[in-house]
């Protein structure tokens, strides 16, 4: 006898690893990871650049966003808040006091990036802040 459709099999127990929040199918396996989406997710209920991030951080690994600092350089403005869903790389140079956040920096992005004035956090630590007026998606 075959269960009803939608119902829990143990044969299909890889479904339990995918939880929809608002319309937005889970992929990530890293737990850390998976409740960082979830909370940006029903964050971006209220603020949608939220919904953006927690987009962005959705992708599979082969198509997460990698961002050079040459790209900042470009197109950030001076003392803007970032958000890079992905990882940020040292390629290039930049001069401009920005704020960058994201899930990963490589150690010579950091570096540039501290060397120039500006910080670098987590995209954990920069959704507490209410305005987000300033804030910009880069990926």
């Amino acid at each position: 006898m075959k269960a009803p459709r939608g119902a829990f099999c143990l044969e299909s127990a890889f479904s339990l690893t995918k939880i929809k929040v608002k319309g937005m199918k889970i992929r990530e396996k890293n737990p850390l990871l998976r409740k960082e989406i979830e909370s940006l997710a029903k964050a971006g209920i209220e603020e949608p650049v939220w919904k953006g991030v927690a987009k962005g951080l959705n992708r599979p690994r082969r198509k997460r966003y990698e961002v050079n600092l040459s790209r900042l350089e470009k197109f950030a403005n001076q003392n803007d808040t970032v958000i890079v869903p992905g990882i940020v790389l040292g390629k290039g140079e930049i001069k401009k006091q920005v704020t960058v956040a994201a899930v990963k920096f490589s150690s010579e992005a950091r570096k540039k990036i501290e060397k120039a004035g500006g910080k670098c956090l987590s995209i954990d630590q920069v959704s507490k802040e209410k305005d987000t007026s300033k804030m910009r998606i880069m990926g």
